[in-house]
Formats: structure tokens, C-alpha cells, sequence
């Protein structure tokens, strides 16, 4: 485990060595280190603990959740990893503590955050199967994406905001449906029966801001796919090949 700890802080190294050296040689890397544009090289911040102080709430709701036990305890944790998504990010802002390791971290954990709501909810089956393929599927997508195109660039894309919006609306619409309140009554649209809420089959709140967030989901993949496409070309073009 030591080893991995210490290959990650490696690799964060050398991405951060690598992406100074370029905006060095471009005279254009100006900003104070520990900026959002000038991450440090920095592992104990004040941001990365609640960070990793987030994670473990994360677990501590899947373990309790998925074996029953005390499941207002359980939804407690999920609610406060979810609501403190903000925090960290704003922490390393304020005090100019922006890490590299911050900026790999913040992205995964809003995965991890996702991926067991989304667990959490097949397990007692009141999430649709697709809504679960969806999700996983279209960040399973956008992690390749982010592997190969390590090949033309080492520093990961910057979150957008959109993509902001849409973990903040995934992850609201999961936490109420943890709850299961308030119920609503269905809008009786469709006679779908995957689409609990707007066929004639009532449904928590949340699912309504699950369907509003699979839909920026989908907004958000296009866009970093458009980016990370402009970026192949970019270092293709700068490089000679086509």
C-alpha cells in the first residue's frame, strides 16, 4: 500500500513538473503556487483531509446501508459527504492550498459519492436498472476518454460547470430517494414502466432530479468529448502528425 501511496504522489509530481516546465517555457505560468492554476506539489492540506474524511463517511453509508443496520445513520453519512462537495474545493481556494492531488482527488470522489448512491439504491431495488447503466456506463466512458488522452496531455481537464451541476443534481435526487420522501404523484405521461414518476407509478421527489441530471449527464459527455477531441488535435497539430 506504501508503494502505490508513494508511485500516485510520484506521478502527481511529474505531471505537475512537467505542466510548470511547458508554462514556464511559455512565460505564461505567473499565478502564486497553491492557485487553481498552479496546483502545489502539497499531500497533508486542510482540503485534502476533508477530502479523504468525505471517502470514509462514503463507506461508512455503504457498509451500514447494504447490511441493514441503523439506516438513518447510514443516510446521515451519505448526506454529509454529498453536501460538503463544495467544501474542500473552497477550502484550497481560500487559504491557496490548490494541490495536484486535490484536483485528481475532487473528481474521483464525486464518483465514489455517486456510484455507491447508486448501489446503495439497487440494493433495495428502488432505482431503475437503466438509470444505474446510465451512470456508471458514461463514466466508465469519460475514464477512458481521460486514460487515452494522457497520451497527448498529462494535466487532467478541468471540471466544468455544468458537470458541477450535474453531480449536485445526481446526487440530491439520490439522497431523497435513500429517504424515499416526499412521495409524489405520477405524472401518468408515459406507460413506461422504467420510468417510475412519469409513468402512473408514484415516486419520491428525487427521481424527478435523477432524470434532470442523467440529461446533464449526457450534455456534460459531449462537451468533454468535443474537448478532449480539440486537445488531440491540438498536440497532433503541434507535433507535425495528423
Amino acid at each position: 500500500m506504501a508503494e502505490k501511496i508513494k508511485s500516485l504522489v510520484d506521478d502527481i509530481k511529474d505531471m505537475a513538473d512537467a505542466d510548470a516546465a511547458v508554462a514556464q517555457g511559455a512565460g505564461s505560468c505567473t499565478d502564486p503556487v497553491g492557485t487553481p492554476n498552479n496546483p502545489s506539489h502539497q499531500i497533508l492540506t486542510v482540503a485534502n483531509v476533508i477530502t479523504f474524511c468525505r471517502l470514509a463517511l462514503t463507506i461508512a453509508f455503504l457498509v451500514l446501508f447494504s447490511e441493514g443496520k441503523d439506516r438513518a445513520l447510514a443516510l446521515t453519512f451519505y448526506a454529509v459527504a454529498a453536501i460538503t462537495d463544495f467544501l474542500d474545493g473552497q477550502v484550497a481556494r481560500r487559504t491557496q492550498t490548490v494541490s495536484w492531488l486535490g484536483k485528481i482527488m475532487d473528481p474521483i470522489m464525486d464518483r465514489v459519492l455517486l456510484f455507491t448512491g447508486v448501489l446503495g439504491l439497487m440494493i433495495v431495488g428502488e432505482l431503475p436498472v437503466w438509470v444505474a447503466v446510465f451512470v456508471i456506463g458514461r463514466d466508465c466512458y469519460l475514464g477512458i476518454g481521460a486514460l487515452l488522452l494522457q497520451r497527448y496531455r498529462r494535466r487532467p481537464v478541468d471540471v466544468i460547470y455544468i458537470g458541477k451541476v450535474t453531480t449536485a443534481l445526481l446526487m440530491s435526487g439520490f439522497c431523497d430517494l435513500l429517504l424515499g420522501v416526499p412521495q409524489v404523484h405520477p405524472l401518468g405521461i408515459t406507460s413506461a414502466s422504467w420510468l417510475p414518476g412519469l409513468n402512473s407509478q408514484p415516486a419520491a421527489l428525487g427521481i424527478f432530479l435523477v432524470y434532470a441530471g442523467i440529461v446533464c449527464s449526457a450534455i456534460t459527455a459531449v462537451i468533454y468529448t468535443r474537448e478532449g477531441l480539440a486537445i488531440r488535435r491540438e498536440a497532433l497539430a503541434a507535433s507535425g502528425r495528423d
